[in-house]
């Protein structure tokens, strides 16, 4: 087995299933591009029948209908009524969220394309909403399925539209509270509790994310102005039902004229006549096509895929993909696997949590059967909690971040659950040999052959320095 099949399933993969390495075959980077060309495959039915976001806010009239009963409509209940408020809605959606990680999982375990899975992830990442938000904690799994998956094989342009417009990014950068001037709500909406901000003004937030995060970069050349143009352009692109619009015929977003700040914008040099919801559409278009975007986006690929600190020569030949190809993303991944520092070093990059516990799961079929709740809290003690990332920046993606001493321990012990629940039926160097090839080092293979049993081995292979990286 060549390093570059160990690369291709390990580092663009999710893992080595049993035999895959051997199924890969003598074309890995082929293997890896059939993945992502093409139309966009059936969500994986592990996720069929899961919630969409339209279905899933519905559940907020009846959130808001329990405003009163936690007295959040006075000024002295506020705080207290909106942490419980806020307690209750996640407890009445626990069960749903639980669902939404074990499907996520079972699907990453299970999938023939785990170079698509693993692009799912990546622009999730790149495209943050967080569960930490209580808004968005019913939809979270479904802005994936919706505003990412559909787009993994197309155009960076149709994803940042899908994206901008999805009710779970509106929700959690407060784009349904940014309104033109002047805009006021109207009878009962007036009333609402302070502890809930009514839309009286510009809000900047999705703006600034948009250029800072998901397209310029924090270096691309834009102004503070820059996104104060931005915010106005992006005025009444919000969502419905909310505690402000509590219509339920046609949940989702929706763009309201009336709370639309009018007139031409201009951003990063470019006027942009007035044309209602339209002229939003042509900026992120623009902004999708920026030689500043193709840089960034470039970046953060080669950052995830190849090193923490992306080669530079590796970077201007994806940029240069993104560029010359306005975006098209399986051209941008063509560039990416051929690019020489993509093969050059097996396991350069050390697993997050989430990657740790998933390329278990791929390599032991014997461990998918594990408890939903018990994957959940392993990961949530290794840091990383499925959809409840940190910031809008979304999970770091270094090795910094998740090799702490505590972060460590946590692998370890994780390792010696899963010997003790599946180590008996294994045999470690087998495995080993079978997932990773010629890359598991001599030291490593001494100490699998040398074990007391095959429990033991199988705890010292998950703990190796080889089966943390990728």
């Amino acid at each position: 087995m060549s390093i570059e099949q160990v690369i291709a399933v390990n580092r663009f993969g999710l893992g080595a299933q049993p035999s895959e390495l051997a199924a890969v075959g003598g074309d890995p980077r082929g293997w890896l591009m059939r993945q992502v060309e093409g139309p966009s495959p059936a969500l994986p039915p592990e996720l069929a029948g899961l919630p969409s976001s339209g279905e899933a806010l519905k559940a907020y009239p009846r959130w808001i209908a329990s405003l009163g009963k936690a007295g959040v409509g006075t000024m002295g209940g506020a705080m207290d009524g909106m942490r419980t408020v806020e307690g209750t809605f996640r407890e009445q959606l626990g069960p749903g969220m639980l669902r939404e990680v074990a499907a996520r999982l079972a699907a990453a375990a299970a999938t023939a394309l785990p170079f698509r899975e693993r692009l799912v992830w990546f622009w999730a990442n790149h495209f943050t909403v967080s569960a930490e938000k209580a808004l968005v904690f019913a939809l979270t799994g479904s802005f994936e399925r919706e505003a990412i998956r559909p787009h993994v094989g197309g155009r960076f342009a149709d994803m940042l539209l899908a994206v901008a417009r999805h009710p779970a990014m509106i929700l959690y950068l407060d784009n349904h509270l940014s309104v033109r001037a002047g805009w006021r709500p109207q009878g009962l909406r007036a009333s609402r509790s302070t502890a809930f901000p009514s839309p009286t003004g510009l809000n900047e937030n999705l703006a600034r994310e948009i250029l800072e995060l998901h397209t310029l970069g924090v270096n691309g050349g834009y102004t503070q102005a820059d996104v104060t143009e931005l915010a106005r352009v992006i005025t009444g692109w919000a969502v419905r039902p909310t505690m402000f619009d509590l219509d339920e015929s046609s949940p989702g977003f929706v763009f309201d004229p009336g709370r639309h700040e009018p007139g031409p914008r201009r951003l990063l040099g470019a006027t942009y006549g007035e044309d209602g919801m339209a002229q939003g559409e042509s900026v992120l278009r623009h902004l999708a096509s920026h030689p500043a975007t193709a840089q960034h986006v470039a970046t953060k690929l080669v950052r995830h895929f190849i090193a923490d600190e992306p080669p530079a020569g590796a970077v201007a030949a994806v940029a240069r993909a993104f560029r010359d190809s306005d975006g098209h993303l399986p051209t941008v991944y063509t560039a990416l696997l051929n690019v020489p520092e993509a093969r050059r070093q097996p396991l350069a990059k050390l697993k997050s949590p989430i990657e740790y516990v998933v390329s278990c799961l791929r390599a032991l079929p014997g461990l998918r059967a594990a408890q939903p709740q018990v994957l959940y809290a392993i990961l949530r003690g290794m840091g990383q909690r499925p959809f409840f990332a940190p910031s809008p920046q979304g999970w770091p993606d270094t090795a910094q971040a998740w090799s702490g001493g505590d972060a460590l321990w946590k692998r370890i012990e994780w390792a010696g659950i899963v010997a003790s629940r599946v180590g008996s039926g294994v045999d470690p160097l087998r495995l080993a040999v079978d997932g990773y090839g010629a890359a598991v080092g001599e030291p490593t293979r001494r100490a699998l052959e040398r074990a007391e049993s095959r429990q033991q081995g199988l705890a010292l292979w998950l703990a190796s320095p080889e089966f943390q990286r990728r």
